[in-house]
This record gives structure tokens, sequence and C-alpha cells, in this order.
């Protein structure tokens, strides 16, 4: 007998898949292990203004750090679709948080090529965590109901990396020094990765493609993953500019706290429209969800055209952040659908690189923007959604019905 209309709900609920075996270990064991992500660029920037070094070194070894971890989640995911998780979370981690614990050492202000050598270390290594994480739910969790549920609670609190990340980062250099922060980004790393790496799921896990085969180009042999990825890159280019546009807006209306809290409402509105998209099962493949999520998430970004005040800029980036974790999580569940038996690991780990890639480019395209006034600044983002959500349109035949 099949199962009732109120049953299939209620197996698909939060609690329901917190309650299986192993699911909570491995979303608080991701976020733990990816709160360095969200501490790096911060604990950077501190640690060389504590040496009194220019800002723009900061800031370049800071976003040397993130073009670097976005370009080494694709490789590191190839060598899980080929070698396995634990090895590959295991080495990683270590190489970054030596990495981290090495760089004070290098002294950034008077050696700045060491230091530069020690964050494109750090940065590559970053361990594939989120990709692993993607890779294990179809075997924690095997039936869809609670795997979709499972996969929305990953992807709202992601958004929490950036936000709690930051806020931990200074807080521990305010208290005890930069280099303080810069060791507890390399624990929290460990920490994560370990209790990720010694869960039976990932004991468990074997390899999808013999150590020294697979198609060169991987999952990007797949059109609809490609068009997938260069439209998630358009998402991360809006993620990235609003840090910029909230320090633009926040020096025009003397609210300096809007740098912190444009950001962190950003967050809070993903979580809230992860929990209200993941408490219903939707009707339709995750194709149409995906496209639903990016026409959200584009219009809302027409709210910051205007020039808004504090209070309605807060509010301009609440609208898209509601967007921002069903659009993850469709595009997560679309990736699962296309990607070749082989290449599981690598294409999440791809999807998380381009937007990573995004954000950078995002970040660069709205400091320039900033120079020409309010409007263009509000355009970067809005361009960046709306590129995302066109190509989704246009190419809606590659991806699954």
């Amino acid at each position: 007998m099949s199962a009732t209309p109120a049953v299939r709900a209620q197996d698909s609920t939060f609690r329901a898949a917190l309650g299986s075996p192993h699911v909570a270990r491995l979303l608080g064991g991701t976020l733990i292990g990816r709160l360095p992500t969200g501490m790096a660029p911060i604990a950077i920037l501190l640690l060389v203004r504590a040496e009194h070094g220019p800002l723009p070194l900061a800031g370049l070894l800071g976003a040397l750090y993130g073009l670097a971890a976005a370009i080494g989640q694709p490789l590191l995911g190839r060598l899980v679709d080929h070698r396995g998780q634990r090895a590959v979370l295991f080495v990683s981690t270590l190489v970054a948080s030596t990495a981290f614990l090495l760089l004070p050492a290098t002294g950034p202000v008077r050696h700045p090529v060491l230091a530069a050598l020690a964050v494109l270390v750090a940065g590559l290594a970053t361990p594939p965590l989120t990709a692993c994480l993607r890779a294990l739910w179809p075997r924690v969790l095997p039936d869809a109901a609670p795997r979709r549920t499972a996969l929305v609670l990953d992807s709202s609190s992601q958004g929490l990396v950036f936000v709690a990340g930051p806020l931990l980062a200074a807080g521990i250099a305010t208290g005890a020094g930069a280099l303080a922060a810069l060791v507890a980004t390399a624990a929290l790393g460990l920490l994560g990765s370990a209790l990720v790496a010694t869960s039976p799921p990932c004991a468990r896990w074997t390899p999808s493609a013999p150590a020294g085969g697979g198609h060169w180009a991987g999952p990007l042999r797949a059109p609809g993953l490609r068009v997938l990825f260069a439209a998630l890159t358009g998402t991360g280019v809006a993620l990235g500019a609003v840090n910029v546009f909230a320090l633009s807006l926040g020096d025009r209306h003397h609210a300096g706290w809007l740098a912190g809290v444009m950001p962190a409402a950003l967050s809070l509105g993903s979580v809230l429209g992860g929990l209200a998209y993941g408490r219903r099962a939707w009707p339709g493949p995750p194709a149409r969800h995906l496209v639903a999520a990016a026409t959200g998430f584009a219009a809302g970004w027409t709210a910051l055209l205007s020039d808004p005040v504090p209070a309605v800029a807060l509010l301009g980036v609440l609208l898209p952040g509601s967007f921002l974790a069903p659009l993850l999580a469709a595009a997560f569940l679309t990736v699962e659908r296309l990607a070749p038996e082989d290449t599981s690991t690598q294409a999440s780990a791809w999807l998380v690189a381009c937007i990573g890639i995004g954000q950078a480019a995002g970040t660069g395209l709205a400091s320039l923007a900033v120079a020409a006034g309010p409007l263009p600044a509000a355009l970067v983002p809005l361009a960046g959604a709306a590129g995302a959500l066109w190509l989704l349109r246009r190419f809606h035949h590659l991806l699954p019905a």
C-alpha cells in the first residue's frame, strides 16, 4: 500500500531528516569545517593591519585566498571521485591548516611573496566538504523527500558561514590578537573535517570512477551542467557585489553598520526562504524550481536601484535572499540528475567554485561601479542575477524535465 499524502508530508519534515542517522553530524561538521572560508579573509586582513601593513596588500591577499579556494574545489573534487573522500579530506585539511599557521611566520608586510604563497596553498587546499556532503546525501538518505529536506537545510545554513565566520574572526582577534584568529581558523577547519571524515557514511563511500580513468572534461562534458555552472556564476556576481554596495551605501548615509548588517540580512532571508521551501513538497522537477527561484532572486534586486535609505535597503536584500537557499537546493538537485555517474563530487565542486568565482568578479565589478555612482553599483547584482536567469530560461531544454 502506498503512503498517504499526509505521511509523505510528515516524512519530508526537518525533524524527520535531522533524526535520520548521521545527518546532524554531517551537517554540523560541514558547517564547522567551512567556517574558515568566512574567517580567513578577515583574519588575513587583521594580520596585515596588526603589522601596520597597507590595506591594498591585505585586500589582495584576501582576494587571492578566495580565488584559490574556488579554483581548488573542482581539482579536489576530481581527486575525491577517483581516490575516495577520507584521504582527500584529511590531507587537504592538514595542508590548509598548516598554511594558516605558517602565514604569520612569513611576515606578510616584510615578505609579501611568501605570505601570498601561504595564502595560495591555504586556498587551494580548502577541503571540498560541501561537494563531499552532496555526494553522500543519496547514500545517507535514499528517499527523495528527506534528502531534499536535508539539502535545503544544508543550503540554508551555508549562508551563516559568511556571517558567523567574519564575526568570529574579528571577535577572536579583538580579544586575543590576529594570530589567535588564524589559529582558530585552522583548528575549526580540522574539527569540522574530522567530524565528516570519521563518520561511517564517509568511511563507506567508495570512488565512482577508476583511479586512473575518467573523461578529461569531467562533469563539464554535460551541456546542461555547463549552462547551470555559468548561471550560478551570475548568482555569485550578485552575492559578491553586496558587501561593496553595503559599504558604499553606509558611507553615503553615515550608517557604517550596514557593511555588516546587509550581508547578514541577505543570509537571514536565505535561511527563512530555505525553511519555507523545505516544509512542503513542491510540484514539478527541480529544474522548474530552479528557474522560479532564479526569477525571484533577480526581481528582488530591483529594490536597490532607487538608492534606498538603510531600512529599505535591508528589506531590499532580504527579498532576493529569501530565494537564495531554494535556488541553491534546486541547483544541487539538478546537478545530481545531470552529472555523469563518475563525477558526482566534481560536479558539486564545480558549482561551488563557479559561485566563488562569480563572487570575486562581483566584488571587483562593484568596486569599480561604486566610483560611477549608486545606480551603477546597484546594477551589478541585478545584472548578475538577471544573466543567470536568462541562461536558465534560454537553455531550459538542456535541464532535466
